[in-house]
Formats: C-alpha cells, structure tokens, sequence
C-alpha cells in the first residue's frame, strides 16, 4: 500500500516536472513579452508609465541634449512593444533579445547618471526608483534563459528513463524508512 501511493506521488511529481519542462520555457517567454509590451503601451501615454520622466532624462543625457523626451519617449515605446511582441508571438528571437539586451543596460544608467534619485543616502538603499530599474535584473536573467533555447526549441526536464525510475526507488526507500521510524516510534 505504502509502495503503490510513494510510487504514485513520484509519478505524479515526475510528470508536473516534465510538464514544467516542456511548457515553462514559453510561459516565461510570453509573460516577459506582455512586461514589455504593457511597459511600453503605457510609454504612449504621457503621465501613466512610473519610468517616463527618468527614462526621458537618460536618453536627455545620452544624446547631450539633443533628444528630447517628446521624441525619445515614443520611440522607446516602440522598442519596448516591438521587443514584447517578438517574444509573445516568438518571431526573429535572435534579434529581439539583442533589443532586449540593449533596453535593459539603457534602463541600468539612470543608477549611475542620476544617483540622487535613484539610491539614498546608504548606497545599499535604492530608492523605489532605484529598486524599479534594479529588478531589471531578473527581466534580463529571463531574457539569456530565453536565448538559450533558440536553437534547441526547448528544456529537457530529464531525458534518461533510467534515472526517472531510479528516482522513484529512491522515494520508495525514503518513504518506507520514514514510515517505519514512525510506526516503531509510536
């Protein structure tokens, strides 16, 4: 009886693994390419994105005053739709996450070019703007788990079949152990 429902729930484990296997990898792909899509939309909007005065101010600077928020503020929200759009609908990734790449160190200099709104007095305390560019840091992990998977398509959750059933002697061993330390115990 003990044996059948370990066995079950190792079954039942490895197929929710293999499931995260073969669908996480889109899921993180779609849900990083609405981020950016929705964060751009919100770019044409003037008042509604929490970035746009900072992100007009970098590309200010960046251009030494040549660009103006009125000009650059659409066209980064072109760049960042484009970029969500490439990912939800998986077209020319290669290049998408090149925009990507190339959006996520843009968002990163307003933490060095302006860092008296970015962190407070302790340079280990951003200030909430500071702590919106900072998460980036994730958004840009997703995007080289992203890439890894051009060519490949997709994870592999665990090709041997010989470990998978290894693994699920393995949960037998531990559970029946486990189950007979507590019924001597009691």
């Amino acid at each position: 009886m003990i044996r059948r429902s370990v066995k079950r729930i190792a079954t039942a484990n490895t197929t929710i693994i293999e499931w995260k296997a073969r669908n996480g990898m889109n899921i993180l792909r779609v849900s990083l390419g609405i981020i950016f899509f929705w964060f751009g939309m919100l770019k044409f909007f003037p008042g509604l994105s929490a970035a746009e005065a900072i992100a007009g101010k970098t590309v200010l600077k960046l251009s030494f005053g040549y660009v103006k928020p009125a000009v650059s503020l659409p066209i980064l929200a072109c760049l960042e739709c484009i970029i969500g759009l490439g990912l939800i609908f998986k077209r020319r990734l290669s290049v998408i996450l090149v925009l990507l790449y190339f959006q996520m160190a843009g968002t990163a200099l307003p933490l060095f070019f302006f860092p008296d709104e970015t962190w407070t007095a302790n340079l280990f305390a951003p200030t909430l703007l500071g702590q919106y560019i900072i998460k980036n840091i994730v958004l840009l992990s997703a995007g080289i788990l992203i890439s890894t998977t051009i060519q490949e398509k997709s994870l592999i959750a665990n090709g041997d079949r010989d470990s998978n059933e290894q693994s699920l002697s393995l949960y037998a061993r531990k559970y029946k152990r486990r189950f007979k330390r507590e019924s001597i115990s009691n």
